[in-house]
Order: structure tokens, then C-alpha cells, then sequence
């Protein structure tokens, strides 16, 4: 698997879908995970950039992917790109 430099996490109340590129912008990961797995998740992975929607439980979450090493840029809702 290619190193991680960006990840994009969409929140939810259960299910979180992650999408992963490389230095390239080729997509590494694209999956769902559960929040009960959501820090184990982060944790296995090396310290990177994560972007989300700026929403109420955004900060609770970037606080704590912060503590594993990540650095996490929360985005204004009116910037968020939905396909």
C-alpha cells in the first residue's frame, strides 16, 4: 500500500465513510467505518492531513485524531463539495 498524505472523512452518527489518496492523488482507501472503530482505525495509520465538515461533533473528533499525531483541518459547510 502507497503511503497516505490526505484523508477526507465524512461524518455520520454511526458509519464514517474515509477516503484516502497518496502524494499522487491516487485513492488508496475508500471504505466506511464504524465510530466504535474510528480511533483504532487512525491509530494504525502514520500521521497525515484530515479534512472534514466543520459540524458539531467535528471538534470532539479532531481533538482526538490530533492527540494520535494527525493534523486535521476542519472545512466551513458551504465549502464542502458533495458529488
Amino acid at each position: 500500500m502507497k503511503e497516505i498524505t490526505t484523508i477526507g472523512l465524512d461524518l455520520a452518527k454511526n458509519v464514517f465513510q474515509v477516503h484516502a489518496i497518496d502524494a499522487t492523488g491516487v485513492i488508496v482507501i475508500r471504505r466506511q467505518v464504524r465510530r466504535s472503530q474510528l480511533l483504532l482505525f487512525f491509530s494504525r495509520l502514520s500521521p497525515c492531513l484530515i479534512g472534514m465538515e466543520a459540524c458539531a461533533g467535528a471538534h470532539y473528533w479532531a481533538r482526538e485524531l490530533v492527540k494520535l499525531g494527525h493534523e486535521v483541518r476542519l472545512i466551513p459547510p458551504s465549502y464542502v463539495k458533495i458529488p
